[in-house]
């Protein structure tokens, strides 16, 4: 910050229980007298500050209480209270809804106009189009190609990003749903701060179909997906699969149960970093046979399947005793994607399954999830890329404060009406219904 050199991160560095001038002042308070904070001052800056970018923003609201959107706005005010000239985004986009998004943008053009550099780090490609002056394109750690945005494509931007053409189409085979493989009726639980975060949510999945759940990050997902996972008890309501009833399994049930999950938090709940390739290609897996004869592992077997999945999933480097750490996010991605698909599951749970990721492992990823689909499997997808839920989704579930406030069919809606419901911005709520 001494060279004015300031950094948003994507996963905001906020204190949640302080106030939006508290976060902004925090290490470089204004002082009265040389000892007391001066917070008159201070609330004084913050507002001006805001102004100059066209946006109000109330000062002594908690962070805790506020919009992740304009949680960002504080990050951003933060930079520029400590003086910064050029501004480091990193995917700032990745929890905002479209409106956010073009708010944002309108935001970092005014920041343009006052003279300040921006450097935007995306993956997302139409960003890149509509917002910056040149791209530089990086692959495996060095600088392939420099572009002026107006003399390039997307498709150009992509094939530099991965070395090879992208394909952007999505084409979905038409299917005939069959049985209701996962039911969920009146489900609620509270999230780890013993609050209400899945409220009376009900939706059913049929085999062959995606259901896509679109939503601002924090409004009810992550808890939902933990309870059908086994990872946090339901509080009431019924989860079936297959008319079974799997309310409150443990993890190891629900596997035992060909229930598959792509978490979203990979690195914390997908994979073992200090763990080679192969042994994370068995987790959860690993106390059965073949991979286990009784007292030990059967390691000739663990090679095998482990060679196997390399090969089938093209993970790479292809050397299975590779630790996982050393691997980047989207081949991490792949080795996850390759042990959770490899059990022929009943159910697949894909939670933010791209976060993160560049074109050519999203391209994998989304292929992946459909050949699941054409199989005649359920899936369940959760994603903040709205993009992602309208080109995969057969049908869209939009969820607001731990409820379902529309169900909606990807064919006849976009990304501006599920933004607006995401943001609870509509009255025509059609609570818990996902029929």
């Amino acid at each position: 910050i001494n060279l004015k050199i300031g950094m948003v991160h994507q996963h905001f560095m906020l204190v949640p229980p302080l106030t939006v001038t508290e976060n902004i002042i925090l290490g470089m308070e204004p002082k009265k007298n040389n000892i007391f904070i001066d917070m008159e001052k201070a609330i004084k800056k913050v507002e001006e500050l805001s102004e100059s970018m066209g946006f109000k923003i109330d000062p002594k609201a908690k962070i805790e209480n506020i919009s992740v959107g304009i949680q960002q706005r504080v990050e951003i005010i933060k930079v520029l209270y400590r003086g910064a000239e050029i501004l480091v985004m990193d995917e700032p986009t990745a929890v905002l809804t479209p409106q956010e998004i073009e708010e944002l943008f309108e935001i970092l053009r005014s920041l343009k106009k006052q003279g300040k550099t921006i450097i935007f780090i995306t993956h997302k490609l139409n960003e890149v189009k509509a917002l910056s002056d040149r791209v530089t394109v990086m692959r495996k750690g060095k600088v392939v190609g420099v572009k002026d945005t107006k003399d390039t494509n997307q498709e150009e931007i992509a094939s530099m990003m991965v070395g090879r053409k992208v394909i952007f189409e999505i084409e979905k085979k038409p299917l005939n749903f069959g049985k209701t493989a996962l039911k969920v009726e009146k489900l609620k639980a509270f999230n780890s701060k013993g609050l209400p975060a899945v409220k009376n949510i009900s939706f059913e999945i049929k085999e062959g179909e995606i259901l896509g759940f679109a939503g601002v990050e924090g409004n009810g997902q992550t808890e939902l997906v933990e309870v059908i996972t086994g990872l946090r008890p339901a509080s009431s309501g019924k989860i079936f699969l297959y008319d079974q009833d799997i309310t409150n399994y443990s993890p190891r049930n629900i596997r035992e149960d060909k229930i598959a999950h792509i978490p979203e938090d990979r690195r914390r709940r997908g994979i073992i970093s200090n763990y080679t390739v192969a042994e994370n290609l068995i987790l959860g897996s690993h106390y059965r046979s073949p991979f286990n004869k009784g007292l030990a592992l059967n390691f000739t077997a663990i090679n095998n399947h482990a060679n196997n999945l390399i090969k089938d999933f093209d993970i790479r480097p292809s050397d299975k005793d590779n630790l996982l750490k050393s691997l980047s996010g989207g081949n991490q991605q792949k080795v996850i994607v390759a042990r959770e698909l490899c059990g022929e599951p009943k159910l697949l749970i894909a939670a933010q399954p791209t976060r993160g990721l560049d074109v050519g492992s999203i391209e994998f990823v989304h292929q992946q999830i459909l050949n699941e689909r054409d199989k005649g499997k359920a899936i369940l997808l959760i994603s903040a890329d709205l993009e992602e839920i309208l080109s995969l989704s057969d049908r869209i579930a939009v969820i607001y404060e731990g409820e379902i406030v529309d169900v909606l069919d990807p064919k006849k809606t976009d990304e501006n009406e599920i933004g607006l419901l995401m943001t609870g911005s509509t009255t025509n709520k059609k609570l818990s219904k996902a029929k």
